[in-house]
């Protein structure tokens, strides 16, 4: 018998209206595999400029609304069975929390950008409520959904490169080389602004996703870490350079470079994992390749989409060998993973672990738990700052 489609799962944004951009990145992410139709939205924190994006978007008037407030209010006023199943949010980072803990304590799925929140104990807080209402919580951590960063991962697993040794991530950036704040760039505004971005900023903005990297494809834990934060532009609140030494349980070490006033570069985020028995290369802006270098034999490119890559990287491709893809498809592979795992619940079904692929509220918490390591590391004396990922707010709490 031919199996029923899953229904498309309606979904509410907060945030992400007119002229911002990572809004229409996540929207065009989740219409790309058809699982997803956005049917309400709170598009802004000014009411006239949200209402006018929900209208850019055909949202209904009844389910487009001024404030997430009346968005939230409006939809547990409907019977369950016409509710959004979940809500993406999309602001900078001083909303993600109060916004966040509401949808799910009110039982709704949630899908949030990065970082997670500003402080480690709202990500705590996030984490309970999450184990205590069974909702789903997503955080967009896109370079995760790169066919040949799964690759990378199975690879580790696999033992296939030996003991991870040593771990480098760089993630370069030139756009913030001289002061664009202050001016007409919206991103740039809030992203060097304390009271929105939070405690880091290059570090917040791009080194949560070095970081990340690192823990997805390696697994490996941080126990202590070595931080050297600067902001380089007079003026500027928050760091625009990051290098920090890591150690992590094990033995094996690590490096990572966070730098947004990397003149001339764009958007190079590159990991390398070197074992005892090989190494691993990939970077971000030739995301298709990942680079094998064995030991004691010829090192070997393997390419997304070729039939002998593990089953993870297979399903994360699209399209056949050779024909790139790229940022958006990576950030819809994690959408597809927030959907499989939505509708296994809605069917009363574990979900299949290599479809429901992708990063969680403990990630997310580990992440704002290690940017708070890393500014308390700069600010010190000492060489070397202690780091627990979850600290006391595991999921099992």
């Amino acid at each position: 018998m031919a199996q029923t489609s899953p229904r498309k799962l309606r979904y509410a944004m907060v945030g992400g209206g007119r002229d911002a951009f990572i809004g229409q990145v996540h929207r065009a992410a989740m219409a790309l595999d058809g699982r997803y139709e956005l049917v309400a939205g709170a598009l802004s924190s000014q009411p006239d400029k949200a209402i006018a994006s929900g209208r850019d978007l055909g949202l209904a008037a009844a389910r487009n609304h001024g404030s997430w407030q009346d968005l939230l209010a409006h939809e547990l006023s409907l019977p369950a069975e016409q509710r959004v199943d979940l809500v993406s949010i999309v602001t900078p980072n001083h909303v993600h929390h109060e916004v966040a803990r509401a949808f799910a304590d009110a039982g709704l799925h949630v899908v949030c950008d990065k970082p997670l929140v500003h402080t480690s104990a709202q990500a705590g807080d996030l984490v309970r409520v999450v184990a205590q209402r069974g909702t789903v919580f997503g955080v967009t951590y896109n370079y995760t959904g790169y066919p040949m960063v799964r690759q990378a991962r199975e690879m580790v697993r696999q033992g296939v490169i030996g003991e991870v040794r040593k771990v480098v991530v760089e993630y370069h950036q030139g756009w913030l080389a001289k002061r664009v704040e202050g001016g007409q760039n919206k991103q740039a505004d809030w992203r060097t602004d304390p009271a929105r971005s939070g405690i880091a900023g290059a570090m917040g903005d791009i080194g949560s996703h070095a970081e990340n990297l690192i823990a997805t494809v390696t697994g490996l834990e941080a126990e202590r870490l070595c931080a050297d934060l600067t902001a380089f532009v007079p003026g500027r609140q928050l760091d625009d350079d990051a290098s920090l030494l890591l150690r992590f349980h094990g033995g094996a070490r690590g490096v990572l470079l966070a730098s947004q006033i990397a003149a001339g570069f764009e958007n190079d985020l590159r990991l390398r994992v070197f074992g005892s028995e090989g190494s691993l290369d990939w970077r971000q802006e030739d995301p298709n390749q990942l680079v094998h270098a064995p030991l004691d034999a010829p090192r070997r490119v393997l390419t997304r989409g070729s039939p002998w890559l593990c089953e993870s990287a297979r399903r994360a491709s699209r399209l056949p060998t050779g024909h790139p893809e790229a940022f958006l498809e990576a950030f819809a592979n994690v959408y597809l993973g927030v959907a499989e795992d939505i509708h296994a619940r809605l069917a009363g079904q574990p979900a299949d672990p290599l479809a429901a692929d992708y990063p969680r509220v403990e990630d997310g918490a580990r992440g704002v738990r290690f940017i708070e390591a890393t500014v308390a590391s700069a600010a010190s004396e000492q060489k070397w700052t202690a780091f627990e990922g979850l600290g006391d707010h595991r999921a099992t709490d």
